[in-house]
C-alpha cells in the first residue's frame, strides 16, 4: 500500500487545511494510507519522512513566501538529504493567499525533494467547490504517480 504524507500549515481561517483535506480525499480514493500533519500544531519529525512514498505540501502565502514551519521542514530535510530514504519521491503543492499570490515562486524549493506531479493549485481566500475539486483531483493524480 502506498503511504502518503499531507504536510501543510494552516491556522486562523483554515483555508489551507480545507485544501489539505480535499487532497487527502483524493489520495484515499487511490487506496493510499494517508497521514495528515498540520505544522501549525507541531513540527514534523523528519526521521519519519523515509516511510512515505509521496508527499503533498500545502502552505499559505505569508509575505510572498511559504509559512515558516514549512521552511523549517525544508531545513530539517536539508540536513538529512544525503541519507537513505530522503531522496526522490513524487509530490504536489497547493497554497492559499489573500491576494497577489507571489509566494508561488518560493514553492519551487520543494523540487529538491523529487518530481512534482500536476500543477500547483492556488486559492485566494476561502477555497470554493472548484478549488476543492482541483485539490481532490491532484491528490488522485499523486496517488496514481506513487504507484508507478
Amino acid at each position: 500500500m502506498v503511504k502518503a504524507l499531507v504536510l501543510y500549515h494552516s491556522q486562523q481561517y483554515g483555508n489551507t487545511g480545507k485544501m489539505a483535506e480535499a487532497v487527502a480525499e483524493g489520495l484515499k480514493g487511490e487506496k493510499c494510507e494517508v497521514t495528515i500533519h498540520n505544522t501549525n500544531e507541531g513540527r514534523f519529525d523528519i526521521t519519519e519522512y523515509p516511510q512515505y512514498d509521496c508527499v503533498a505540501f500545502g502552505t499559505p502565502d505569508y509575505f510572498s513566501y511559504m509559512a515558516g514551519t514549512m521552511k523549517t521542514f525544508m531545513d530539517d530535510w536539508y540536513i538529512k538529504r544525503n541519507e537513505p530514504g530522503y531522496q526522490q519521491r513524487p509530490y504536489i503543492v497547493f497554497f492559499t493567499h489573500g491576494g497577489g499570490g507571489r509566494g508561488k515562486e518560493a514553492l519551487s524549493l520543494f523540487n529538491r525533494l523529487g518530481t512534482q506531479v500536476g500543477k500547483t493549485v492556488e486559492c485566494q481566500g476561502t477555497p470554493n467547490a472548484q478549488v476543492l475539486k482541483e485539490c481532490k483531483a491532484l491528490g488522485t493524480e499523486l496517488g496514481k504517480a506513487a504507484k508507478q
